[in-house]
């Protein structure tokens, strides 16, 4: 099956007085459709600059210095149209059309992402006036079944609401509403449980779940929580630094971790078995100077199993295959399979 998304060796850099940030560095994968891939990582690791990279809403002064980001989009033949966005002037027509229609986004944060002076159905309708040829009617009826579907009660009227008025619970599906109301193929989900409680994360979580089902959806979804990466994923993509540290299916990645940063981020979870008062496992150090290149391993000063080794500093940074699914980019390794 020919992937829905396919990402190639994607570099973002962000051209600063003070110098160089290498917010993406590298980074290739693939999803197909009906299927979910979770990248995770830190704060500051590119999780988010790859999310807003395929939609080329990178914000100044973000540029794409190289790597193409391959879509298939459907033209009613057996062989889909390929599109590389990177090819495509992010402010045009051909970008803006598939913008929404194509790949839809759930953003961060839905107080900020919606217009507060606007109100929700107004907001997801100007996407169906946009992509679709359907009336100023036929628009509000679709929004409506939409927020029906995404289990906002009452939907007739609370189509009509501005953002301040619903809870984070219901913003953050009026959002979910708004990224599919056009059906796209692809989604991106930017962290879309942040600040929700557990409860409310469940009930979005299976939403996603069963949206992903009705429509065939390939999603993108980007978390620093593992528990929800390893609820909703069926692979998992292990960021740091703006670089891929392993990449495996997601009961894999749980069971069998290899990279030493994968490793430290699974040990600070805490359980349901920790004992209580226990101090919680953390990962010393912080991410390296955001202006510097390192040609080796970008953890190998915080990583407690290569010692601050010189071979993890030095050697060049590959990816290698350990089987036809999983990946690990460590020098300590020695593994003879570089893809």
């Amino acid at each position: 099956m020919n992937p829905a998304l396919d990402v190639r060796n994607l570099r973002v850099h962000f051209l600063l007085d003070e110098g160089t940030v290498r917010a993406v560095d590298g980074v290739s994968f693939s999803v197909e459709p009906g299927k979910t891939l979770g990248i995770v990582g830190e704060s500051g690791s590119g999780k988010s600059v790859i999310g807003q990279s395929i939609l080329r809403i990178v914000p100044y002064p973000g540029k794409i210095v190289e790597g193409e980001i391959i879509l298939q989009i459907p033209n009613g033949q057996d062989i889909p149209t390929r599109v590389n966005m990177v090819e495509l002037d992010p402010h045009g027509r051909q970008a803006r059309s598939i913008r929404g229609k194509e790949v839809g986004m759930i953003f961060q944060e839905p107080m900020n992402s919606f217009s507060p002076v606007h109100t929700i159905g107004s907001q997801i309708t100007e996407a169906l006036s946009i992509h679709a040829d359907v009336s100023a009617q036929e628009a509000r009826n679709r929004a409506i079944e939409m927020l029906r579907k995404v289990g906002i009660p009452q939907p007739e009227h609370r189509i009509d609401s501005y953002p301040h008025q619903l809870s984070g619970g219901m913003r953050q599906r009026a959002m979910i509403a708004m990224a599919l109301v056009c059906n796209p193929r692809i989604l991106i989900a930017d962290e879309p449980t942040t600040a929700l409680d557990v409860t409310i994360q469940a009930q979005i979580l299976d939403l996603l779940k069963q949206l992903q089902e009705e429509f065939g959806m390939a999603i993108l979804f980007i978390s620093h929580n593992l528990g929800v990466i390893s609820e909703i994923s069926h692979d998992v993509l292990v960021i740091y630094f703006g670089r891929v540290m392993e990449r495996a299916p997601v009961d894999v990645l749980f069971r069998d971790p290899l990279h030493p940063y994968t490793k430290a981020l699974l040990k600070s979870v805490p359980g349901i078995d920790t004992p209580v008062r226990t101090f919680l496992s953390t990962i010393e150090g912080t991410l390296p100077d955001p202006y510097i290149s390192i040609p080796g391993c970008p953890f190998f000063g915080r990583c407690m199993e290569c010692g601050g080794s010189t071979v993890c500093r030095d050697s060049p940074y590959e990816l290698t295959k350990v089987d036809d699914r999983h990946f690990v980019a460590c020098p300590q390794m020695c593994i003879p399979n570089p893809i």
